[in-house]
């Protein structure tokens, strides 16, 4: 009796151990600027001396969970441009506005010792990409993170998918087609209307396997095509336009891929971007270069298979550190340029800025690592029926048919943590490995309880609740 009443015991404290080991505190507020009162977006919320944080959504609104071991902690909030809040996470209050004073950085001190210093924003940039193979990791390493993938045309949702996902990268040095994974682990959210109104996507999928693809407006008819064939081309066209594959393994990953030969950032750079110094700021207590990206001499492109991704010029801002070069921020748009652009663009997507793009970085233990990426970009999905009984619709319809012919899509990615440990890294690259978000999985409560996410804006929210009502309907 009294060594079954001794297992107890120790079970239990097994228990309470367990309990307390994986707990985690919640914190929850809003980032303010403290003269507007207007909240301020992708501020930076993290855990000082870990690998800790997440960021502010566009309501200036964050929630971040932290292990109880980091209780005794400092809580960092920062953004570029202000004064940096700091407090223990011990005595950080819950739903308190957080608000953030602008700091300015002493120009007199910058201009003393301007002389051995880059003097131009060319220069800056150029010594900044001189400097990646110091700033960023040279050993491999993988991070959590949180992905968000919308797709809307001009007057509903019709697609969200929330999913955790694992980077592995096996250091800047080596190329990213080969030494770069992604893996998507768990799905939080997921609903999708689009096969009602991909058919020009599908058309598109099948002149893609056949050079002398042929079809009339009457063989696209939705009860025509086999639903798994629709969603196969949705899949593709997905993965050549603003797949993970696309994003961390080509031109537009910007700074971990401008040792590629065609890259944006590479040999040429200077060819299609010019840089100018806009100003000096301060980030967390440091100097921070402001430098604005404008048109070069030549256009830029992306290489896109199957479609027309060329004739752009660039502008944006780059943001690097005054010490070390180290680039913190990059915010970059591709705009319709060359006369054969314009005329697609306006005519298919009903806009000129084709591509938007902020990449933020984070830095641990003297490395810049990924912390943020906002992917933005049109997607023509459906050109409409074109045949000559169209000729009369009214202009009410020809409205509807514009406003269904492309889609909106915004990826976003949250990277949340970072393992540099071999065995760990090791472990988890001998399991299988997929970044096919379709994969049906199961929702896991236990699994999202605590997984850091990026929270949605107030609109996002009743956007999100009406998608899944239309989603509920529609299966029904």
């Amino acid at each position: 009796m009294k060594r079954s009443y001794f297992k107890y015991i120790i079970c239990f404290f097994i228990l309470i151990f367990s309990i307390n080991a994986f707990s985690q505190t919640e914190l929850k507020s809003k980032v303010v600027d403290f003269i507007t009162y207007l909240p301020l977006e992708n501020a930076s919320i993290y855990i000082d001396k870990s690998t800790i944080g997440t960021i502010s959504n566009t309501d200036g609104r964050f929630v971040l969970s932290v292990p109880k071991e980091l209780e005794s902690d400092t809580l960092v909030i920062s953004s570029i441009g202000y004064k940096s809040f700091k407090i223990l996470v011990s005595e950080f209050v819950n739903d308190e506005d957080i608000f953030l004073e602008e700091d300015i950085a002493s120009l007199d001190e910058i201009l003393i010792i301007a002389e051995t210093r880059p003097k131009t924003g060319n220069d800056v940039v150029l010594r900044a990409i001189e400097e990646l193979p110091e700033n960023l990791p040279d050993q491999p390493f993988m991070q959590k993170g949180f992905l968000r993938h919308k797709e809307r045309n001009k007057n509903e949702y019709k697609w969200l998918i929330e999913s955790a996902i694992t980077l592995y990268d096996s250091s800047y040095a080596s190329g990213s087609k080969d030494n770069l994974k992604i893996n998507v682990n768990e799905n939080r959210k997921s609903y999708d209307l689009r096969d009602i109104d991909s058919l020009f996507v599908y058309s598109s999928y099948l002149r893609s396997a056949s050079k002398n693809f042929k079809m009339s407006s009457k063989q696209l008819r939705r009860d025509t095509i086999e639903t798994s064939k629709l969603v196969g081309a949705i899949k593709w066209n997905d993965e050549r336009v603003n797949g993970m594959n696309f994003l961390f393994k080509g031109k537009l990953n910007l700074i971990r891929n401008s040792n590629m030969s065609n890259g944006l950032f590479g040999e040429n750079i200077l060819e299609n971007h010019q840089f100018n110094i806009d100003t000096v700021l301060v980030d967390n207590g440091r100097k921070i270069y402001k430098i604005e990206i404008k048109r070069g001499l030549d256009f830029v492109g992306l290489n896109t298979k199957g479609i027309y991704n060329e004739g752009f010029e660039t502008k944006g801002w780059i943001y690097i550190y005054w010490d070390t070069f180290a680039i913190k921020r990059i915010e970059y748009e591709l705009i319709a340029s060359s006369e054969k652009q314009k005329s697609r663009s306006k005519s298919l997507l009903g806009t000129l800025n084709n591509h938007k793009l902020v990449i933020s970085y984070m830095e641990y233990e003297g490395k810049m690592y990924p912390n943020y990426y906002y992917y933005e970009t049109p997607k023509l999905v459906n050109v409409g029926d074109r045949s000559s009984d169209k000729k009369y619709i009214s202009e009410e319809e020809k409205k509807r048919l514009k406003e269904e012919q492309f889609y909106y899509t915004v990826q976003e990615i949250l990277f949340t943590e970072i393992i540099q440990e071999p065995d760990l890294i090791t472990e988890e690259l001998q399991k299988t490995w997929s970044e096919d978000i379709f994969l049906h999985r199961p929702y896991n409560k236990d699994f999202w309880e605590n997984y850091n996410i990026l929270l949605e804006s107030e609109e996002e929210e009743k956007l999100v609740q009406d998608l899944s009502k239309r989603a509920t309907l529609f299966k029904e």
